[in-house]
């Protein structure tokens, strides 16, 4: 990476702490100015207290001396201890807001992305990096330290400014003393340097690890797995493995932290040698009569301090350009595009719901593949129509349901909504037209009322009437009624459903947002047939008017549709009711119907 590059990331980076929270980033930093400059207002009076003491100076200017050392220093703790509070509370807020930058990212981002393997991985890797210390919580410390740091630096030096002015300390004196703290913070540069890049190279490893750890200990905390770890007996398995993962990483940190105490030796033992050579040499000068008791005292504890903090200085510039990789990986996320083009048409807002959507020679392909999932798709409907989609398992049923609801956009061909190419419309205002209930739905462990409205605020009568057309009147009368908390996440007293409570709630939801179109892609496809015909028969009677799109590998539950449509290998190979495609005895629809029919003969 070059320099450019990484004043580049520097500045953005710092630009992006300040958004998160000025009352942090301000405080912080004013902080880490206070407490470099506080060991000073005592190393100056005191030394000037000495020298005072040593030439019989009036007792008022020696409590002039003390009054400004224990005043000033107290002032200074107060105002750093009020600096630290402020800091403490703007990383609350610093905290909170860099979390929410990944759910706004999140929920910025393509639905491609959201699938997107690697966009997964990525996400994972600098979230787990922010845990280990690295990207933006690295850049805190960075800022903290290098602040304090640059702070003592310049108040070393200008407190030592004077002693190059002592005639009785030689000028040969004088350059080794000079030439004394280069060597040292030259070669504890060095040094540091070799620590980071042994550091760095330990804890790069660890990100694979630490996602590991976190998986695992997420499925231990997880109830669910509670089960199938006491049915198959997978406890020994389970700490054979952790004992394994922990004592291998355990050998590389102890091999790390070896060869870093190593390190550290050659550095304690160079700064430990420059000291005693600084202490000499003020001892010498001192007995020439050309230095103070106080003056000493003073020198001997600034240099001290210049070399701690020259050294840290170096170390956090060095760390800051290995972290600016983390960092360009934390922004490479965040400048993810959304391809998705927004549109800018406004859909107009019928009461009569009567939308046309046509399918025109759609065919899709998902990113980084090269098959179809669906091939010169043509079909149209319109408002009111209740359309099936059946077919096996990969058919491409789901797809079809992705590209109408705009989560992806075709890769061939087009989609009309009223003879318009659904690309133009305003992208909220077309997603607004559909309420979908997805095989793999979520629930949120808040409120049963939240869940239906899927918002903090809601209309609590519809909430409550929603839940009644869906079947799940038993929700109101659950000990809080709307306001029951659903699963124990965040409340002790929160319920736990059943699948099937679970999917009547989701319905529940998809009636709550009153779109003109719902669909259902088999939500439920984990009950047996008998259940989801008379979910999906009940749910055809409260669509009313709407239209409603149907998604089922299951041919009995879809029999009261208008028009069902049969997906195959990703076309659609039949079109019609289920009495004329049940007739076609070499049609698809015929086969799938006899190879379930053992599921539900009695109702056919």
């Amino acid at each position: 990476m070059k320099l450019r590059e990484h004043l580049q990331i520097t500045v953005r980076s710092i630009k992006l702490l300040y958004s998160l929270s000025r009352r942090y980033f301000i405080s912080m930093t004013a902080e880490s100015v206070g407490r470099a400059v506080l060991p000073y207002v005592p190393i100056y009076f005191s030394a000037r207290l000495i020298d005072a003491l040593a030439a019989g100076e009036p007792v008022e200017v020696l409590a002039l001396y003390v009054a400004l050392t224990v005043g000033l220093t107290a002032l200074l703790g107060l105002l750093n201890a009020w600096l630290a509070a402020q800091a403490a509370i703007g990383s609350q807020e610093n905290y909170n807001a860099s979390e929410w930058l990944y759910a706004e990212k999140a929920m910025g981002m393509s639905y491609a992305s959201i699938e997107d393997r690697e966009v997964t991985l990525l996400r994972e890797r600098i979230k787990m990096e922010s845990q280990t210390g690295y990207n933006l919580w690295f850049l805190v410390s960075t800022i903290q330290e290098g602040v304090g740091n640059l702070v003592q630096v310049a108040a070393s030096i200008s407190l030592c400014a004077s002693f190059f002015a002592i005639s009785a300390v030689s000028l040969g004196a004088k350059l080794a003393f000079v030439a004394g703290v280069i060597l040292t913070v030259a070669v504890s540069s060095l040094l540091t340097r070799k620590d980071a890049l042994i550091r760095n190279q330990f804890y790069a490893e660890a990100v694979g690890w630490n996602t590991l750890d976190m998986k695992f200990s997420q499925y231990l905390e997880n109830y669910g797995s509670g089960k199938d770890i006491r049915l198959y007996a997978m406890e020994e398995p389970l700490v054979e493995f952790n004992k394994s993962t922990i004592l291998s990483i355990w050998k590389k940190e102890a091999k790390m932290d070896f060869l870093r105490a190593g390190l550290r030796f050659l550095d304690t033992v160079l700064n430990h040698g420059l000291r005693l050579g600084v202490y000499l040499l003020l001892i010498s000068a001192a007995l020439s009569g050309g230095l103070s008791v106080g003056s000493i005292a003073r020198y001997a504890s600034c240099v001290v301090l210049l070399l701690s903090a020259a050294a840290g200085l170096v170390y956090n510039i060095q760390m800051s350009l290995v972290n600016d990789q983390y960092m360009k990986r934390f922004f490479s996320y965040l400048d993810i595009p959304n391809p998705m083009y927004q549109g800018s048409l406004t859909i107009d807002k019928r009461d009569d719901c009567d939308y046309d959507v046509e399918f025109r020679d759609v065919s899709f392909r998902y990113p980084n593949t090269e098959a179809y999932a669906l091939r010169h798709v043509n079909l149209r409907f319109r408002v009111g129509e209740k359309l099936a989609a059946v077919g096996m398992n990969g058919s491409g049923k789901t797809t079809f349901i992705k590209l109408l609801c705009r989560m992806y956009d075709p890769t061939e061909g087009v989609i009309l909504l009223n003879g318009v190419d659904i690309r133009k419309y305003d992208y909220d205002e077309y997603m607004a037209l559909f309420s979908v209930v997805f095989q793999d739905f979520q629930l949120l462990a808040f409120s049963l009322g939240q869940n239906v409205a899927a918002s903090a605020r809601y209309d609590r009568g519809r909430a409550a009437l929603c839940l009644e057309k869906a079947g799940f009147a038993k929700g109101l009368g659950m000990p809080k009624g709307l306001d029951t908390p659903i699963y124990q996440h965040f409340d002790p007293q929160g319920v736990e459903i059943s699948g099937g409570e679970s999917q009547k709630l989701a319905l529940a939801r998809a009636l709550y947002k009153d779109a003109a179109f719902i669909v259902l892609d088999e939500p439920t496809a984990a009950l047996d047939p008998e259940s989801e015909y008379e979910v999906y028969s009940k749910f055809n009677q409260i669509a009313g008017n709407k239209t409603a799109v149907y998604i089922s590998h299951r041919l009995a539950s879809c029999r009261f549709c208008d028009e069902i449509i049969v997906f195959h290998q990703g076309e659609i190979v039949q079109r019609g009711s289920h009495d004329q495609l049940i007739g076609d005895e070499k049609g698809k629809y015929h086969e799938l119907w006899n190879a379930q029919a053992q599921y539900y003969s009695k109702r056919a």
